[in-house]
């Protein structure tokens, strides 16, 4: 996961902790200071009051969205809102049984343990997992051959939270013991408006309401990218002598880098390039995709094509991803030719 973080451009929803240490500053810690997503907002404040009132922990919670659009915040968000304590970890960081033992016994009653990219658990852990879920209770093999025996350890209530980008690989079994499943969907250019102007007044930053709206329009509907675009544009305008950001330092700024007005980045225009002219607007393979512009497979499915799809720029066939007609007006390309002429 490191490695695709350092490769990945200013419009990549991944978060790289290491890249600023005021990303946490902006994180909401109460529900109504969240932006966006207000189905999601609604139903949870009422799920989190009633497990108040009866003085129970929250139901296992499944969170499932693109990355990048506040899954690890609203975990953050629900452990504040209940009063308890909050333990983030991600899949591939639990190796062994025992890994998972260790955070579990250590909770704290009530307590919310985070798990992010949990799709990617094993399934030995995945299986301890379901008896934790239910029983609060761990199976633990003590001794070996013959004289092994099974002891009950229990462990202290506690809410799950599972976030995944890919909601298809996470099991049935595991999918169906979450008591709530909220889906996140991209935000409007009007949320992330609000997004922005919270996360300027945080970071003290002065800005002209039509930046924020060119912002929030090149923002990939990511709130993530919205904040990330917000302190490059506190950048250019600082080294650039001036007081706030501008509309015209946000033209300068996503020209810099290589942003259009629809979000793009060069590598997203070079992806449809390449379809449509190396492959004549498609179909083409997501692994051949892959290898023609540099990128893994899994970055390509995972970062590239949701927004491009959502963009409505690639379709995504039986036989392999197409170029839709508004791909080819964005890059002035007509279908067949390149910049004109006709390619065989």
């Amino acid at each position: 996961m490191d490695a695709e973080i350092l490769k990945q451009g200013p419009m990549s929803p991944l978060y790289d902790p290491r890249e600023d240490d005021r990303e946490a500053t902006l994180r909401p810690r109460a529900l109504r200071d969240f932006q966006g997503q207000e189905r999601i907002k609604e139903n949870l404040s009422i799920f989190i009051q009633a497990a108040r009132e009866r003085g129970e922990a929250l139901d296992h919670l499944f969170l499932m969205g693109p990355p990048g659009l506040g899954k690890t915040t609203l975990a953050l968000v629900v452990a504040s809102e209940m009063g308890v304590e909050f333990k983030p970890t991600s899949a591939p960081a639990i190796e062994k049984p025992k890994d998972l033992a260790g955070i579990l016994t250590t909770l704290r009653p009530g307590s919310v343990l985070f798990i992010d990219e949990i799709h990617r658990l094993k399934p030995a852990i995945e299986e301890m997992l379901y008896i934790a879920m239910e029983d609060f209770e761990l199976d633990w093999i003590i001794g070996q051959g013959p004289a092994a025996r099974t002891v009950r350890v229990p462990v202290p209530p506690f809410t799950l939270i599972g976030a995944t980008t890919k909601a298809g690989m996470v099991s049935a079994p595991l999918s169906s013991r979450f008591g709530i499943s909220l889906r996140f969907d991209y935000y409007s250019p009007e949320e992330l408006g609000k997004v922005i102007r919270r996360s300027a007044g945080i970071l003290d930053i002065e800005i002209d309401d039509d930046a924020v709206a060119l912002l929030a329009g090149t923002s990939r509907g990511t709130p993530r990218i919205a904040n990330r675009l917000l302190r490059r544009m506190r950048d250019f305008a600082q080294i650039g002598g001036k007081s706030r950001v501008t509309s015209d330092i946000v033209r300068f700024g996503l020209e810099r880098l290589e942003v259009d007005h629809l979000g793009l980045e060069r590598i997203d225009r070079e992806i449809l390039r390449t379809i449509m002219v190396k492959y004549g607007g498609g179909p083409v393979g997501a692994e051949t995709l892959a290898v023609s512009v540099g990128e893994s497979v899994d970055s390509l499915e995972d970062y590239y094509e949701p927004y491009l799809i959502q963009a409505g720029m690639i379709a995504r066939t039986p036989r392999g991803r197409v170029a839709t007609p508004a791909a080819y007006r964005h890059l002035g390309i007509e279908p067949g030719h390149e910049n004109g002429r006709l390619q065989f």
